[in-house]
């Protein structure tokens, strides 16, 4: 009976050892996308040696425009998302997509369906989706999307797409993230108006009415034009409220049918105008500025919490609530017992 048929591998069968975070990196700079996906799930499992691989991945960032889609449900961002990979490939462009799917709140499990919508991107070489799970994260997005960004930057992907959850008015993380938000909505889907008033309209960079061809369609797209305007926009070309105005820039309002591929290339024009208005005013290096900061502060928190855990801090934080609650102490000093709780590693103990 040979080595092999005995149930145990010959040595020069040997299962190959795990690749290391350098060669990971060094595998996804070159364009393998196994090991692209490989790091965006060290991302994801808050892997020990997700450090090492954002240094590496450090020098080789910044390059990518990161563009976002948010919307309420329904108003078709995988469909539209789709559409505009098409007219990014069509240029030449290499594009990468997040798209983020709501967690069940009972297993913590996603659909991931956005990878069955854009199915026909599925065998290109130049195109990378990843879905990630929200997890519990408000707010549209995972909390792993801006060093999963990251690594699609440093994969050498000229186009980022984020299409987030779609949980209404209140998902608005995209705008920390994109250098270009497309906010979508879709006729017969509430009062262009009000939805106007949403916090959601807020951070729009570009107003996109998509299913253009149905019903209610011109009414939302005149009531989102009067917004603009009455908030200080001009008309563009007599077709679009917003543009460059003296105080900044105003979005733009594009009609769309994403199913059809109709309108992609006026709103592919609006993107770039708006790209071109962010690097001559500056704001792309304060957004990206503003991007870095909010980064920086999210990993900061999450170790100061992870410090917390390990010296207790749960019974600690009950015990300073017990206080507060009582009104022996008041929730600012509270919260500076528990900041002062937390070691720096880097200040010498006394004594």
């Amino acid at each position: 009976m040979s080595a092999g048929s005995a149930g145990v591998a010959p040595a020069g069968r040997a299962r190959a050892a795990r690749p290391s975070p350098a060669e990971l990196t060094t595998a996804a700079l070159a364009g393998d996308r196994r090991a692209v996906a490989r790091l965006i799930s060290l991302v994801e499992d808050e892997s020990a040696a997700l450090r090492e691989v954002s240094a590496l991945l450090a020098p080789h960032t910044g390059r990518a425009r990161v563009i976002g889609l948010t919307g309420a449900p329904g108003v078709g961002k995988s469909t539209s998302t789709s559409a505009l990979v098409g007219a990014f490939r069509a240029r030449g462009l290499r594009v990468g997509v997040l798209a983020i799917d709501p967690s069940s709140p009972f297993t913590g499990g996603a659909l991931l369906g956005d990878r069955v919508r854009m199915v026909e991107h599925a065998t290109d070489p130049d195109v990378f989706v990843r879905s990630l799970a929200t997890r519990g994260n408000l707010g549209g997005l995972s909390w792993a999307t801006p060093q999963a960004l990251r690594v699609l930057d440093a994969a050498g992907f000229d186009i980022v797409l984020i299409e987030t959850v779609g949980v209404g008015q209140a998902e608005v993380d995209v705008a920390s993230l994109a250098d270009t938000t497309l906010v979508l909505l879709a006729p017969g889907m509430g009062d262009g108006i009000q939805a106007a008033k949403a916090g959601i309209m807020e951070i729009a960079d570009i107003l996109v009415v998509n299913k253009a061809d149905r019903p209610g369609a011109d009414h939302t797209y005149r009531d989102l034009v009067a917004a603009v305007r009455m908030a200080g926009g001009r008309a563009v070309g007599g077709t679009a409220a917003g543009g460059e105005t003296e105080a900044g820039w105003r979005p733009e309002v594009v009609r769309l049918e994403a199913a059809t591929g109709k309108g992609v290339p006026k709103l592919l024009d609006a993107i770039e105008r708006h790209h071109d208005w962010l690097r001559a005013s500056g704001e792309l290096e304060r957004r990206r500025l503003h991007r870095a900061a909010e980064e920086i502060s999210q990993i900061a928190l999450a170790g100061m919490r992870a410090r917390l855990g390990r010296l207790n801090g749960a019974a600690q934080l009950a015990d300073l609530a017990r206080q507060v609650t009582s009104g022996r102490l008041d929730p600012y000093t509270a919260a500076a017992t528990l900041l002062a709780a937390i070691p720096d590693p880097h200040l010498p103990r006394s004594g």
